[in-house]
């Protein structure tokens, strides 16, 4: 499997290697040591694993648009400092896991109103990650996912409720239209048509996370455009994008299966996050009985390292509500 970026984009003007850049770089070159592909669901899911592989499993699901390697390996190497089994895999139709290539690429309109037939739905993804636990042979886990990958954790915990130890729901919302709704600025970084040259592409990543990024935290944009080229030479896949997008906005609400849960849960949530706004964690957290919510200051919508330490104490929290685990 191909390291990520070209040796002409490895260094600076100077001829000198960035350190972000080798920091992805060498990353990268890990992963392909240890990346597996799975048979899960009736597909191939692609997924890493970071940690003692007797440890506690927690399973790290990702969001639109985005691959296993938008876990930061030094986010899931802390978390498996913690004493965790970290997980973490490509959704269908991103990375190196399966493309639903039978199905054709939704409109705009069926896209974000969620009309018409949709490829899969989050239902769908959700059993994507219990079959990925199958292949592993985890009866539980604990489970945590960002974005449209808290939305696929919410709907494990639904769906699959012997399998998920706890839960935690990452700058993530319900499914109902009336809550976390983006700022009109963030929305149009999901309506853009991504640019299909490289350089191009790394650029837009950049400027996506300029108006989506944590205000309290200034982001390392060397870092974001290293891992944007990383992302591009990996997998890119437009198409995937939008099949995913519809099957958020295809889904519907969870609030009601979401009232009915019986699991410990953690709900965290940027307090400046502009595109699933904060309103859309705290009615997360008010649907599922006993949840924790945490609002994280000067947060948006990524995961910037600053912060790396309350999150991991939070989930690391959240998990030993569950009791030791029988493995």
């Amino acid at each position: 499997m191909r390291s990520g970026i070209e040796a002409a984009d490895r260094v600076d003007g100077k001829g000198q290697t960035t350190d972000p850049e080798r920091e992805i770089l060498d990353a990268m070159a890990r992963l392909s040591e240890r990346e597996r592909l799975a048979d899960a669901n009736g597909i191939k899911i692609a997924y890493d694993e970071i940690g003692d592989p007797d440890a506690e499993p927690l399973v790290l699901i990702m969001g639109l648009a985005t691959q296993l390697i938008h876990w930061d390996e030094r986010f899931c190497t802390q978390l498996a400092e913690r004493g965790y089994r970290v997980i973490r895999f490509d959704n269908r139709d991103c990375g190196h896991s399966s493309k639903i290539e039978s199905e054709s690429k939704p409109g705009t309109v069926p896209m974000l109103f969620g009309v018409g037939s949709s490829a899969y739905r989050l239902s769908d993804m959700a059993t994507d990650v219990a079959g990925l636990m199958d292949y592993l042979e985890l009866d539980a886990a604990h489970i945590a996912g960002a974005s449209m990958g808290g939305m696929i954790a919410q709907t494990v915990a639904i769906e699959h409720p012997d399998r998920v130890r706890t839960l935690c729901s990452i700058m993530s919302t319900t499914g109902s239209r009336r809550v976390g709704l983006p700022r009109l600025r963030a929305l149009g970084t999901l309506l853009s048509k991504p640019p299909r040259d490289r350089e191009s592409y790394a650029e837009a990543v950049k400027q996506t996370f300029k108006v989506i990024g944590s205000p309290g935290h200034p982001a390392d944009e060397d870092r974001w455009r290293a891992l944007a080229l990383a992302a591009y030479d990996r997998c890119f896949y437009p198409r995937g994008v939008a099949r995913q997008l519809h099957a958020i906005t295809s889904s519907g609400d969870r609030t009601k299966h979401l009232q009915e849960l019986r699991v410990p849960t953690l709900v965290l949530h940027g307090r400046e996050d502009p595109l699933v706004r904060p309103a859309g964690g705290r009615a997360t957290a008010k649907a599922i009985p006993g949840a924790h919510l945490h609002m994280v200051d000067g947060m948006g919508h990524d995961l910037p390292p600053a912060v790396w330490p309350e999150i991991i104490e939070a989930i690391a929290c959240n998990a030993q509500r569950a009791g030791p685990s029988v493995h």
